[in-house]
C-alpha cells in the first residue's frame, strides 16, 4: 500500500475510534481487511473503542477473524477489543483459548488472550445469573447449580435426572471408542484404524505435536472430537474413513462446522493411504 494513503487509513482509523459513531463500524469493518498491518491494529482498537455503542454481533464478527491475523499485534490488538465486547464476545472464546496456550504466539498474546477469556467468561457468568434455563430434554426449569454443572460438563443444559441420564450414555460411549483403540502407531499411540496409525506415523516421523482423539474443543456450540488436533499450526485433521449413510451425514455436518468457525481443517481418505505422508505434508503446506 502506498505510504500516503496508508497514513490517511491510520488516521482515519484513530478518527472514527474516537467518534463515538456506532455508524463508523462498517467503515472500520473495511479498514480491518487493510493490507497494511497497522491499519488493521488501528481498526481493531477503534472497534473496541465502540463498544457498548456499535451493534455487538457485526463488530465482534469483525474482530474474531483478527485474532488469526499473520501480525502478533493485530492479534493482540483484537483480543483487546473483543474483551470490551464481554458476553457477547463468547463465540471467540475458542480461538482466544487457542492463543493463551500456542507455543508458537507471542507471550505477550498469550497474556492477553487469558485475561480477554476472563472478562469475557465474567461477563457471560453475570449475565447466565439473570437468565432462565430449561432442561433441553424433558424442559424443567434448572436451578442455577444444575444449570452450571451441566454446561461444565456438556456445554448442554439439563436437570440433575437429565444429567445422569446423558453422563452414563457418554460414559458408554467413551469406553466403547476406547475399546477400538486396537491399533498402535509406531510412537506408542493407540488408534482406531490403519489410516489413522499411517497419520500418527507421519506426524511422528516430521517431529510434528499432535493431541488424538481429544474431545477438547467446543465449536458452534459443539463438542468437536477431532481425530488429530495440531497445536503448532492450530489446524484439525480429520481422517474419513467409512463410507455408511449415517457416517456421511455425520463427516459433511462435522466438515461444515470446521468451515462456518475459520478452522483449518485437513481431510484424509483410504484413497490417501498408500501416499499417505506425501499427500498430509503437502495439504499442510498448502495452509502455511
Amino acid at each position: 500500500m502506498d505510504s500516503k494513503l496508508e497514513k490517511q487509513h491510520r488516521e482515519r482509523a484513530v478518527e472514527l475510534g474516537s467518534s463515538g459513531d456506532p455508524s463508523a463500524l462498517p467503515e472500520l469493518t473495511g479498514l480491518a481487511g487493510s493490507p497494511a498491518a497497522n491499519v488493521r491494529r488501528l481498526a481493531a482498537s477503534a472497534i473496541g473503542k465502540l463498544a457498548g455503542l456499535a451493534d455487538a454481533e457485526k463488530a465482534v464478527s469483525a474482530l474474531v477473524p483478527m485474532l488469526r491475523d499473520a501480525k502478533p499485534q493485530v492479534r493482540q490488538y483484537a483480543a483487546r477489543a473483543l474483551s470490551a465486547y464481554g458476553n457477547m464476545a463468547k463465540c471467540a472464546l475458542p480461538d482466544l483459548r487457542d492463543m493463551a496456550i500456542s507455543p508458537v504466539e507471542q507471550e505477550y498474546n498469550n497474556h492477553g488472550a487469558k485475561r480477554a477469556i476472563e472478562v469475557i467468561e465474567e461477563a457471560s457468568r453475570i449475565e447466565e445469573r439473570q437468565a432462565v434455563h430449561c432442561c433441553q430434554r424433558c424442559g424443567v426449569e434448572l436451578e442455577a447449580d444444575e444449570f452450571a454443572r451441566s454446561q461444565k460438563a456438556f456445554q448442554r443444559p439439563f436437570c440433575n435426572y437429565c444429567f445422569d441420564e446423558v453422563f452414563l450414555e457418554r460414559r458408554n460411549f467413551e469406553t466403547k471408542v476406547e475399546l477400538q483403540k486396537k491399533i498402535r502407531a509406531k510412537d506408542g499411540t493407540w488408534v482406531q484404524s490403519d489410516g489413522e496409525r499411517l497419520v500418527c506415523e507421519a506426524l511422528d516421523s516430521e517431529n510434528i505435536k499432535y493431541r488424538y482423539d481429544e474431545r477438547f474443543r467446543i465449536l458452534d456450540g459443539y463438542a468437536i472430537r477431532p481425530d488429530f488436533y495440531l497445536p503448532e499450526f492450530d489446524v484439525y485433521i480429520e481422517y474419513w474413513g467409512m463410507d455408511t449413510a449415517d457416517y456421511k451425514i455425520g463427516m459433511l455436518k462435522k466438515q461444515q462446522i470446521y468451515q462456518q468457525q475459520g478452522k483449518r481443517l485437513v481431510s484424509l481418505y483410504p484413497t490417501d493411504k498408500p501416499n499417505m505422508k506425501t499427500v498430509l505434508m503437502d495439504k499442510l503446506a498448502k495452509l502455511k
